[in-house]
């Protein structure tokens, strides 16, 4: 498409909420990012929550949490920009038809593919009348344009009447890895007197702290909905969060009769750990291997005795038990999802690798003399967006992704291991679709998730 036709979102309110002179508004953004408050957290956010008020109101406030994304510029290439609809009523999520958004620092390009990917949605629909005079993501653009730089991309999303759980899902679907940042646009308490503004705004700021969506009613926030769907996604994620500032318009610019709430937050992925292999490999092992030894003598996988069990192999995990002899596979059983205890899960897994396996007699007593075993815990699935199985494969790291493919009811798995066998991308694929028995036909319904594993053997003893 030329660029005389590209399809423009003017700027609608520059001039009213901020500059709509280039140097003059570069040079505002500057200047409240400049007196941010210095990060003491060394981590880049994965998600914002910031305002969007008249500059000379809420970006003093909004700056304390942009002042955090510069280390991140050149990483994330785009934001998933979601905030509530002020001016057109909406029943459910309101998508752009524009391919770039205009301000006065030049145009943001949109993601269009996210957008057709989400119009896809029963809840989504293109609606440009809702975006027109929309303030709440036009006023982010030039933070994100001077913070992340000219080639960030934007997925500009509006919230009408929609659930928690449904912002949450739009949410999860667009998640994406480090080059995503997500950033959700809310003002707080609006035209209250000063202290009864300050004393609900804490309120609010407690809901967010603890991660409580449900704390969190109409008065205390315009953009509450698109906010309690990260609210949500956070907590499932294990996600900590920061109040970076918190003040209203009767601290920044304004008269203390009625005011505004203004709060940023800054929501960071948990810390990692050292992967349970690390730390607990040598007893995954031998957990796996006393599992086959009480199969040969009782014929069931291995009791665990929960009282003496680490709590990290208590928790819910999902593995694969790989047996190998001479070199060869003997058998191999694994899970993809997590649904009891990780030694809980070894354990099913090796008696199921040695005993189970279709593909192999059931192992005898003298096979376990040599007998090498590899066992791999999976991370959590990440489910795939593509619209052809060209996308699909240029986003699998070879070596690295196990994947998983479903559709029509089937559903096989490839550990990374297999890319050994089958290093091209297109083969490998086509080498899943035969295990799970499907058609090598391209297919509009297929799903695919991927994921990594830690790995620990082969053990011969």
């Amino acid at each position: 498409m030329s660029e005389t036709s590209t399809r423009v979102r003017p700027a609608a309110v520059a001039g009213m909420f901020y500059p709509a002179d280039a140097e003059e508004l570069r040079r505002a953004v500057r200047d409240h990012l400049a007196a941010a408050e210095p990060a003491a957290e060394p981590r880049v956010p994965k998600a914002v929550v910031v305002p969007h008020a008249g500059y000379r109101y809420s970006a003093p406030v909004a700056a304390a949490a942009y002042a955090r994304l510069a280390p991140a510029r050149g990483r994330v290439r785009r934001v998933l920009l979601i905030g509530p609809t002020h001016r057109v009523a909406v029943a459910g999520f309101a998508l752009s038809n524009a391919e770039t958004f205009a301000t006065p620092l030049g145009c943001v390009k949109v993601d269009t593919d996210g957008t057709a990917r989400l119009a896809r949605r029963p809840d989504a629909q293109a609606m440009d009348l809702a975006h027109a005079q929309e303030h709440a993501l036009e006023v982010q653009l030039p933070f994100l344009l001077e913070t992340l730089g000219p080639d960030v991309e934007i997925l500009p999303v509006l919230a009408g009447q929609v659930s928690a759980e449904a912002a949450a899902g739009l949410l999860e679907a667009e998640w994406g890895g480090p080059e995503t940042l997500i950033v959700v646009s809310s003002d707080l308490s609006h035209y209250l007197a000063y202290d009864d503004c300050v004393t609900l705004d804490e309120v609010t700021r407690h809901a967010i702290e603890t991660l409580a969506p449900e704390k969190i009613d109409r008065p205390q926030a315009c953009g509450r909905l698109p906010l309690a769907g990260l609210l949500l996604c956070a907590k499932r994620r294990g996600m900590e969060v920061k109040t970076l500032d918190l003040r209203n318009s009767g601290d920044t610019a304004g008269p203390r009769g009625q005011v505004v709430g203004y709060g940023a937050w800054a929501f960071y992925d948990a810390p990692e750990v050292p992967p349970v292999t690390q730390s607990h490999g040598a007893s995954l092992l031998a957990l796996a291997r006393d599992s086959i030894r009480n199969g040969l003598e009782t014929g069931t996988p291995l009791p665990i005795d929960y009282e003496h069990l680490p709590a990290e192999l208590a928790d819910f995990g999902a593995s694969f038990v790989s047996l190998y002899r001479r070199g060869r596979l003997r058998g191999c059983v694994g899970s993809t999802r997590p649904s009891r205890s990780l030694a809980e899960d070894i354990a099913a897994n090796a008696f199921a690798a040695a005993f189970r396996d279709e593909r192999f007699d059931p192992l005898e007593a003298d096979e376990l003399d040599g007998l090498e075993i590899s066992v791999a815990v999976l991370s959590p699935l990440d489910p795939l967006r593509f619209g052809s199985e060209r996308e699909l494969l240029a986003q699998l790291d070879i070596g690295e992704d196990g994947l998983v493919i479903a559709d029509h009811g089937r559903r096989a798995v490839f550990l990374p291991q297999v890319w050994g066998n089958l290093p091209d991308p297109a083969v490998f694929l086509a080498q899943l679709k035969i295990k799970a028995g499907l058609p090598l036909a391209e297919s509009p319904t297929l799903q695919a998730w991927r994921f990594r594993v830690d790995t620990v053997g082969r053990d011969a003893k």
